[in-house]
């Protein structure tokens, strides 16, 4: 029980930080459960690609590679994943007419991303006990949430960009990727021992938390932007039911 909810703790925490942030126009209890809902199963379609990939990357590559890790974190992990949770927020919250301020893009990406992180959390809390859930904790399930920050900010934008839509929504997921193949490269390239041999474990960590220390930095300038429009809008519309 008490890892469980080690497991469930970063989760509950970044989903009632980034409510709070929604001020001015809050989104329906439902639609927020939904995309939470879908983004518990957009883990199915992730582990399916990541097989694929996996067989695909062992097949061409060296395992004990540099070559092999990067694909494997950027592609078989980073792209599975975020693809996964980008098809969630795209073809469910971003039809929705609640969806309708740029804020509302990070508000359901991280919904989206904390039901993925949820399931995959108690997972590994579950099977590594509570080390894993420390570190998790204040690593993993954090770099999950700013994923999530990251591609809706840009799902935000193109959804009142028609012109630029595609190409917003490419950006946004094509971002959520690198950033999340970033943070694992350095993890899983610990296990190679050619570079460990050279660089310590502890270096290769930083690695991990310098990208992942970028990725909040960014993900807090993006969701202060979006606030702002939502406020400006909020006063916008005050003005003139006040007229």
């Amino acid at each position: 029980m008490i890892l469980l909810a080690m497991a469930l703790a970063p989760v509950i925490a970044i989903i009632f930080y980034i409510i709070a942030k929604d001020k001015y126009n809050k989104e329906p209890f439902a639609h927020l459960l939904i995309s939470f809902l879908l983004g518990i199963v957009s883990t199915i379609p992730a582990v399916i690609i990541q097989l694929i990939i996996r067989s695909r990357v062992a097949t061409y590559f060296d395992a004990t590679s540099i070559a092999y890790y990067a694909v494997f974190a950027f592609v078989a992990v980073g792209f599975s994943e975020e693809f996964s949770k980008f098809f969630m927020l795209r073809f469910y919250a971003y039809r929705q007419k609640a969806f309708d301020e740029p804020l509302d893009g990070i508000i359901y990406g991280v919904m989206v991303s904390m039901g993925f992180a949820s399931l995959e959390n108690i997972m590994y809390v579950m099977q590594f006990g509570y080390g894993t859930a420390l570190a998790r904790m204040f690593l993993s399930v954090p770099a999950h949430a700013c994923f999530g920050v990251m591609m809706g900010y840009y799902t935000g934008l193109a959804k009142f960009d028609p012109a630029r839509s595609t190409h917003l929504l490419r950006k946004g997921l094509l971002l959520a990727v690198f950033f999340h193949g970033c943070y694992d490269f350095f993890l899983f390239i610990q296990q190679n021992a050619i570079v460990s041999h050279f660089v310590s474990a502890s270096l290769l960590s930083l690695g991990s938390v310098v990208s992942l220390y970028i990725a909040v930095r960014l993900s807090l300038r993006a969701i202060h932007l979006h606030q702002e429009l939502s406020r400006i809008e909020y006063e916008r519309q005050n003005e003139v039911s006040g007229l």
